[in-house]
């Protein structure tokens, strides 16, 4: 069963080698940060280049359109033949938002809400960046159903990182 696997940077190469993954989405501004694990080829590993803002600030990359179309590319090529993880500064914000986003763009057939209480289920830290959230669900035409079902589920737990959590594609 293939599944979106979610983490913080620090649990990153444990996460990968565990879940036999072959595939990997870094949502990190400072990617001198991040070290491909060996068993990720480089033409399966997306990086897009942001910061956890929702609003522009000086200095700061805010999520944008292209990162998502990006995003939205790059796992429609995923064969699904092995988990894919997605993972951020601390596995609570921006990866969440992406793995919210995954799933609703691979499974256009599950509904917003089931898909974010799932999300909120599996990470009581879970507090998707809201403009990537916003930016899918206008891209993906859901009209606002993805933007109000994380509102709903609201913020999630304080943490300095979440725990690594999945997002199975076939539940």
């Amino acid at each position: 069963m293939s599944a979106i696997y979610v983490c913080p940077l620090s649990r990153l190469a444990e996460t990968v080698e565990g879940t036999g993954a072959r595939h990997m989405v870094t949502l990190i501004k400072e990617t001198a940060m991040v070290r491909r694990p060996d068993c990720v080829r480089a033409e399966d590993h997306l990086v897009l280049c942001m910061d956890d803002i929702c609003d522009p600030m000086d200095g700061m990359t805010i999520p944008c359109e292209e990162h998502l179309g990006d995003l939205f590319s790059f796992i429609g090529r995923w064969d699904r033949s092995s988990p894919i993880v997605v993972h951020c500064w601390a596995g609570i914000s921006r990866s969440t938002a992406a793995a919210y986003s995954a799933l609703c763009a691979l499974r256009p057939d599950l509904d917003e809400v089931d898909v974010a209480n799932r999300l909120r289920l599996r990470s009581p830290e879970a507090t998707p960046n809201a403009r990537l959230v916003a930016l899918a669900d206008d891209m993906l035409s859901r009209r606002g159903r993805m933007v109000e079902a994380v509102r709903a589920i609201g913020r999630g737990a304080m943490c300095y990182e979440g725990r690594v959590f999945s997002l199975p594609l076939d539940e």
